[in-house]
C-alpha cells in the first residue's frame, strides 16, 4: 500500500514534465479539430500519469489501483472524445446559414433604400 503511494506521489509530480509531450502526442491524433483547454490538458496528463503508476503498482502486486487509474483517465477525457464523435456526425449549417443571412440583410437594405426613396420623391 505504501508503495501505490509512493507510485501516486511520483504521478502527480511527473504530470507537469509529462504534459507537453502527451499535448503534442493529442494534437497528432485526435485534437486537430479541437484544441483541449489548458485545465483540461493538465487533468488528463495526471490521469496518463496515474495510469501508468498503477501499471507499476502490477509489478509490486498490488493491481486494485489498474481499475482506479483506468477509470480516472476515460473519465477525463471521455466526454471530449463523445463530443467529438458527435459533432463529426452532426451537419455544420453555421457557414449556410451565415450567407444565407447575409443575403436577407442585404435584401432589407434594399428595401429600406426603395422606401426611403419613394419617400423624398413625394
Amino acid at each position: 500500500m505504501f508503495m501505490t503511494f509512493i507510485l501516486g506521489l511520483a504521478a502527480g509530480f511527473g504530470s507537469p514534465y509529462a504534459e507537453p509531450h502527451i499535448k503534442k502526442a493529442l494534437e497528432n491524433v485526435l485534437l486537430a479539430d479541437s484544441p483541449m483547454e489548458p485545465r483540461e490538458l493538465r487533468m488528463f496528463s495526471f490521469s496518463i500519469c496515474l495510469l501508468g503508476a498503477a501499471i507499476l503498482s502490477i509489478f509490486f502486486g498490488n493491481s486494485a489501483a489498474l481499475a482506479l487509474a483506468l477509470g480516472a483517465a476515460f473519465g477525463v477525457f471521455g466526454p471530449r472524445v463523445i463530443e467529438t464523435i458527435q459533432a463529426k456526425r452532426a451537419p455544420d449549417y453555421s457557414e449556410e446559414a451565415e450567407s444565407v443571412l447575409d443575403d436577407v440583410k442585404e435584401k432589407l437594405d434594399d428595401v429600406k433604400d426603395n422606401l426611403s426613396g419613394d419617400d423624398t420623391k413625394s
